[in-house]
């Protein structure tokens, strides 16, 4: 079990979407609670509205620009503020086929979706690795499983997750390592980044999603798929379908493959 209590959780994109949701939740827990977000406003709106409830403070951090994430960690280091959980949560999506992206629309996805985590991680892990402890929360996505039209960009972002963070839980196993890593991969979640968005399989609850999350670390879950079935089922499906079957079963009979065509995301 990792207890929540007394420690010092690093949550980034904390101050909107789950990342406010679960930054209140560790508050509730008596943790102290450290954002990283890059919205000065929704910064001053968290800060105002859960500072009562404990321990709470906030930097404005571009953790697209590997800079900013070594500035903002090396301001913690040296208050000598040690981090004892990291929430990887800070994302974006740019919903269109791949042809439409822009060269910069492809390279800030990655570089927050995929670089930004690692950058964080790289930053702390040391320090947790000589102090012999810590937990490493890394929030994926379902697209990490299956690929699906106008997602192109931000499933590779989300594959390249999901396969840096449970090797390095299998990294901290081999070493021995008394470091934690959850890896969650969650379907849509209705915090206004996937608006637009249809789907069969029922948008996920912003509130619920989070306590899931927090209790995955609480109970040192590996990876957690939400909603629970879509691990299984989606690894099972691959395997026992051939591509043109399962592109059928997932595009057809499950209408993923359409899931974006309404896209319209948080303006």
């Amino acid at each position: 079990m990792t207890k929540i209590k007394n420690k010092t959780v690093l949550i980034t994109g904390g101050a909107s979407g789950i990342g406010k949701l679960m930054s209140r939740l560790s508050l509730a827990r008596k943790a102290k609670v450290i954002i990283w977000d890059i919205n000065t406003e929704n910064i001053a709106s968290t800060l105002k509205e859960l500072s009562s409830l404990g321990d709470i403070s906030a930097y404005v951090v571009d953790v697209s620009k590997l800079e900013a994430i070594e500035e903002a960690a090396q301001q913690l280091i040296k208050k000598h503020v040690n981090i004892d959980i990291i929430i990887n949560n800070a994302g974006i999506v740019v919903g269109k086929y791949f042809h439409e992206h822009s060269a910069k629309e492809i390279e800030k996805t990655l570089n927050i979706n995929s670089s930004a985590p690692m950058h964080i991680c790289n930053q702390f892990l040391g320090i947790m690795i000589k102090n012999n402890t810590g937990h490493i929360c890394n929030i994926a996505s379902s697209a990490s499983l299956i690929a699906n039209p106008k997602m192109s960009v931000y499933a590779a972002s989300k594959w390249a997750v999901f396969g840096w963070s449970d090797s390095l839980r299998l990294e901290m196993k081999e070493l021995k390592k008394n470091i934690k890593v959850t890896t969650i991969l969650p379907y849509y979640i209705n915090t206004g980044m996937f608006d637009g968005v249809q789907s069969r399989i029922p948008i996920l609850d912003a509130e619920a999603t989070a306590l899931t999350i927090i209790k995955a670390i609480e109970k040192n879950k590996k990876i957690i798929t939400i909603p629970g079935w879509i691990y299984r089922f989606t690894r099972f499906g691959q395997a026992l379908m051939s591509v043109n079957m399962f592109d059928w079963f997932a595009g057809i009979v499950m209408g993923i493959y359409k899931t974006m065509d309404d896209f319209k995301g948080r303006k």
